[in-house]
């Protein structure tokens, strides 16, 4: 291959694995691919560029001896800048935290370290993980490598263009109210978060404690299952982990959609989408079943609860976190997140005990009304076609707030749930910009959504695309 920036991370692993490419090589692709291209996309904070080779060369030298690497040896890869690692500087996407130097080093960077991975530095991200469209007043906003203008998505919005433009194999983000799904689909590219607890989030900048999530951004979904089972499982500094067991989800990519069951809710995720994304969403559809899927309509009324129940939570959550901040730095915060986080202290304490009371009645509600008989819940991503960043500057003109929130609509009930959830690429609307599909399963059916998530992508080819600029 004449670019190996253009290799998907399991393609990159597997390769230098069988010594068919240098893992300086990859790194020294895709830093090229960086320096033309990421002046205009915006998508680092922090270039370790040195520190890459120095790791990519160590690599090659220990497969030069004969030494056995990790499964994700030979893949460069950038995380969104609030994985804490010991003697880095961790700015979060703020001001506040721009000379921030942790002391400790993120349990998700330890175990991709262990497997192999090249880390070659941090990405550009919604300040503080706020927002759901990759705006950032302090580090400059990230553009869309599709058509500059537009979003990204956020907050991860770094991670979500920079895979998409080949400037990495993958990337770490997070996931409160969609900002792994939501890069992914603005930016074509497979994002996937996985059941609440399912990876430990120590180390790692909180936004809500009850809704987020750590999770890759990658390609494929092959990508993601290797990432997943790299990642996942308890851990002792993370007291919230789950002790469930971890499968192996890439040995479950069976290729195979066939007896599957997709329900697709009549309620809410299609509730004013545009026609672009209804005609590719139901042309993905078509692709399932012809995969030997059973696609089937069901009525969710327990949506209209649970989306208002995870503004509550996250709202509140994320107003104590930053409590003090707010006392001693309230002008140091763009506007829109500081207005976001003032009203959270407006919100009586009894609604969030209610909010957080009705998460387990209305997660078996949910599963009872979409998942009985079923395997997955069927929606679109983003409702809409993919706003443009001037549209969504809610700093700029606050009457851009409906736009703004909208965005987030069809991610954000399945981090109330704790449901694994994974967004793919299925097509393009008519200005050139992706439309992505989402996945959800049971608790811990991350096996399942993947198996789906890859089956789709053995008869499509959205997931190949690349930006122009790439």
């Amino acid at each position: 291959m004449s670019d190996l920036a253009l290799l998907s991370m399991t393609e990159a692993a597997d390769a230098f694995a069988k010594g068919e490419v240098a893992a300086e090589a990859m790194v020294r692709a895709c830093l090229a691919r960086i320096d033309a291209h990421d002046g205009k996309v915006n998508s680092t904070i922090r270039l370790d560029r040195e520190a890459a080779l120095e790791a990519a060369a160590a690599q090659d030298k220990a497969r030069a001896a004969g030494q056995r690497l990790g499964p994700l040896a030979g893949a460069p890869m950038m995380h969104k800048d609030m994985y804490y690692r010991a003697g880095k500087v961790s700015t979060c996407g703020s001001k506040i935290r721009k000379d921030f130097v942790p002391t400790v080093t993120a349990t998700v960077l330890q175990k991709l370290d262990a497997a192999g991975a090249i880390d070659m530095g941090t990405l550009n991200m919604a300040e503080f993980a706020q927002n759901p469209t990759g705006h950032n007043a302090h580090f400059g906003h990230c553009h869309n490598p599709w058509i500059l203008d537009y979003c990204t998505g956020g907050s991860s919005s770094g991670s979500g263009a920079g895979v998409a433009a080949r400037f990495f194999t993958a990337a770490l983000g997070s996931d409160t109210g969609g900002s792994i799904r939501l890069p992914a689909t603005l930016c074509g590219v497979t994002g996937l978060k996985a059941t609440q607890t399912r990876v430990s989030r120590h180390g790692v900048m909180p936004l809500s404690f009850s809704c987020d999530n750590v999770g890759p951004l990658v390609r494929t979904a092959r990508d993601a299952a290797r990432f997943l089972k790299v990642t996942a499982g308890q851990d002792p500094q993370d007291p919230t982990s789950a002790a469930e067991p971890v499968p192996d989800y890439e040995a479950a990519l069976t290729g195979s959609v066939k007896g599957m069951r997709i329900a697709v809710c009549e309620t809410y995720f299609l509730d004013g989408a545009d026609a672009p994304v209804v005609a590719a969403f139901e042309a993905a559809l078509d692709a399932l079943k012809g995969a030997g899927a059973e696609v089937t309509r069901v009525k969710a009324p327990s949506l209209r609860a649970i989306n208002a129940y995870v503004a509550l939570v996250s709202r509140v959550e994320g107003a104590a976190i930053h409590a003090q901040w707010m006392r001693e730095h309230p002008g140091d915060y763009a506007i829109h997140l500081s207005a976001r986080l003032f009203g959270g202290y407006a919100i009586p304490g009894h609604l969030y005990v209610e909010a957080l009371s009705r998460r387990g009645p209305l997660l078996r509600q949910f599963v009872a009304e979409t998942l009985t008989g079923f395997d997955l819940v069927a929606t679109p991503t983003l409702r809409t076609r993919v706003p443009t960043l001037a549209e969504t500057d809610i700093d700029a003109d606050p009457a851009n707030w409906s736009r703004f929130i909208a965005v987030s609509a069809n991610t954000r009930p399945f981090n109330y749930l704790g449901l694994p959830t994974i967004s793919i690429p299925c097509g393009f609307d008519d200005r050139g910009l992706p439309i992505g599909l989402q996945l959800a399963g049971r608790p811990f059916a991350e096996a399942a959504v993947l198996r789906a998530a890859d089956a789709f992508q053995q008869v499509t080819d959205w997931h190949r695309k690349a930006p122009p600029l790439a």
